[in-house]
């Protein structure tokens, strides 16, 4: 779960099945009584209608924490850690980074830094769509090491320049307005 409305929706499928009382926070609930086999499969069911997933495996579950920390670190933080992405995220979760590293890898085919790396390109798009920043601050903001390497990076990842981004949405804002 990552949005208010996620949330919100777990919690009215929750009451519905007569569970009250529940914390729910980023990626867990916590019940205040013990939830029955058909409560479960239940909620489940109701969730998948909804677009989301209940998630009782312990492997998933962590995979969803550090999809969670990196999302959070990478959109919803005004600041990026200053230390290692590596030992921010073992200290977030109090896990070893080689078995979260190795545990990503496994489940979802992609490398922790290659799910970074993808986040990070998505807020360098968002950036540039809002136009407040240029791509020097931007890069300063995400932690590069240099224009160049976020130049490199974003092309490598879309196939176009950050500037040819940014060239795209003129033109998508010029025939917006033309219509």
């Amino acid at each position: 779960m990552v949005s208010l409305r996620c949330k919100m929706v777990v919690k009215d499928e929750l009451e519905n099945l007569g569970i009250k009382n529940s914390i729910i926070d980023l990626g867990m609930i916590e019940t205040p009584n013990e939830v029955t086999q058909p409560q479960l499969d239940k909620l489940k069911q109701n969730l998948l209608k909804s677009g989301l997933e209940l998630l009782d495996n312990k492997k998933s579950i962590l995979i969803e924490k550090i999809k969670n920390v990196i999302i959070e670190m990478i959109h919803y933080s005004d600041e990026l850690p200053a230390k290692n992405y590596s030992d921010y995220i073992s200290e977030k979760l109090n896990y070893d980074y080689t078995y979260l590293s190795n545990l990503f890898s496994e489940v979802k085919g992609i490398t922790i830094q290659q799910y970074i790396i993808t986040n990070k390109i998505e807020k360098v798009k968002e950036l540039l769509l809002y136009d407040e920043l240029n791509l020097t601050e931007i890069a300063f903001k995400l932690h590069y090491s240099s224009v160049a390497h976020l130049s490199n990076q974003f092309k490598k990842a879309t196939g176009h320049s950050p500037s040819f981004y940014k060239q795209l949405k003129k033109i998508r804002d010029n025939n917006l307005e033309n219509m």
